[in-house]
């Protein structure tokens, strides 16, 4: 059936508000370190530079999350800790991180964007097993600790990955997230376990055996002519179907791997794939 022009409008409309808003939202974006001393094991590693080229950053040792907050007139209590992809060797920040951070902000959801250690950089001395599921753990029990300040419902809190960035928002998706309620610090206390899960063409790696009954209601989306992350995909939908927990999932006939928000490709259904993501988080109350 053919989409009213209206509604195909309205869908234009918002994809490309999205784009130059970017800029603004990079010039207002506040970045907080999850550890004011440092990664536990790692202070001394803190006041390392970043290094960011073009599209990517990477040589991340003081872990954070840069924060992206709606109007408030938007404003409707979610919020999503976004990690980007980069196969653990850098992260996709710009077109992973920033850009899903301003289509979420229109929706009137708050956005995180976490730096999490990458295992795979050059020289990395961190653990891919240990250290991501540390800073997303740390980051989700941050967010909630500020969620008087920022106007967030600690019930509506998930996380979103695109490829390496899904491997970690798995890491934490299907564990209680219970914190530590001897812990020192009161932010280790908190519960770390999503809301709600966002996958865009995961990576294979944390993927349970089994979903469990209470894990988070997902969204998954990718490419079928993705050799690296349709497959696993694929394998976790049917999964969370044998686990009988809500989820959606899109596979795309073309676009291959990293086609990021989809603004750079031709592919109608490739540009257009935030409105899915919309429609799911409106569909299942997110955006009240």
């Amino acid at each position: 059936m053919p989409i009213p022009v209206f509604t195909r409008f309205k869908r234009i409309m918002l994809l490309s508000a999205a784009i130059p808003a970017t800029l603004f939202a990079q010039d207002h974006a506040q970045q907080i370190s999850l550890w004011p001393n440092g990664a536990p094991g790692f202070e001394k590693l803190r006041n390392q530079p970043e290094q960011a080229q073009d599209y990517w950053v990477k040589n991340i040792n003081n872990p954070s999350i840069t924060v992206y907050l709606p109007p408030k007139n938007k404003a409707t209590g979610t919020a999503v800790i976004i990690c980007p992809g980069g196969g653990h060797r850098l992260l996709v920040f710009n077109a992973e991180g920033v850009e899903p951070a301003v289509f979420l902000n229109n929706l009137g959801v708050a956005a995180f964007v976490l730096k999490y250690r990458l295992a795979r950089d050059s020289n990395s001395p961190y653990s891919l097993n240990i250290h991501p599921r540390e800073d997303a753990y740390r980051a989700m029990r941050f967010v909630r600790s500020h969620a008087r300040e920022w106007n967030l419902d600690t019930n509506r809190i998930g996380i979103m990955g695109f490829s390496a960035g899904g491997e970690v928002a798995d890491m934490v998706a299907y564990a209680d997230g219970k914190g530590n309620l001897n812990a020192p610090d009161p932010v280790d206390r908190l519960n770390g376990k999503p809301n709600f899960l966002i996958l865009i063409y995961p990576g294979p790696l944390a993927i349970p055996e089994v979903v469990p009954a209470d894990a988070p209601p997902a969204f998954l989306l990718a490419a079928n002519d993705d050799e690296c992350c349709s497959g696993s995909t694929v394998n976790l939908l049917q999964k969370y179907r044998a686990a009988k927990v809500p989820v959606e999932a899109h596979i795309l006939a073309h676009g291959n791997h990293g086609f990021n928000m989809g603004n750079r490709s031709k592919l109608n259904s490739v540009k257009t794939w935030p409105q899915r993501l919309a429609d799911w988080l409106a569909d299942n109350h997110w955006l009240e």
